[in-house]
């Protein structure tokens, strides 16, 4: 019972939870990412909020490197600090711009997104990553 209010920094503890939330975390951007890829390649018309006037093309594209390129990386925990950048940046214009005035309902899922990924900017991928499995010779 004690245990239960303590805070235990136990580093294999650590490294299984960022892994797990790793995990989840990009595969449930996938489920956003995989319909964008697919319609991207579908040959239908593009029409897509463009609110940094990339054009709505250009735009959708980056969505799905973000939202699909990008979120399996994380989950492979390769390359994760720089493959959450574009993740952070299309969760931050989802929730500031593009729904700013649709209210907290639609601001929320993003900013969700926005602050996971922003975990694994300050934590890394962990012990069970790519990251940790190619660099772990330099450690």
């Amino acid at each position: 019972m004690k245990n239960t209010y303590s805070t235990n920094l136990n580093l294999p503890q650590v490294d299984i939870g960022i892994l797990i939330f790793r995990i989840l975390i990009g595969a449930l951007m996938l489920t956003h990412g995989v319909p964008k890829l697919l319609r991207l390649f579908s040959g239908e018309e593009i029409s897509f909020s463009d609110p940094l006037g990339l054009g709505e093309v250009t735009t959708f594209t980056l969505a799905v490197f973000a939202e699909f390129v990008c979120s399996v990386l994380v989950i492979l925990g390769l390359g994760t600090k720089l493959a959450v950048f574009p993740i952070i940046a299309t969760m931050a214009t989802a929730a500031f711009i593009v729904h700013a005035n649709d209210g907290w309902g639609a601001q929320e899922m993003p900013l969700l997104f926005l602050s996971g990924f922003l975990l694994l900017f300050f934590t890394g991928s962990g012990k069970y990553s790519l990251d940790w499995y190619l660099l772990k010779e330099n450690k």
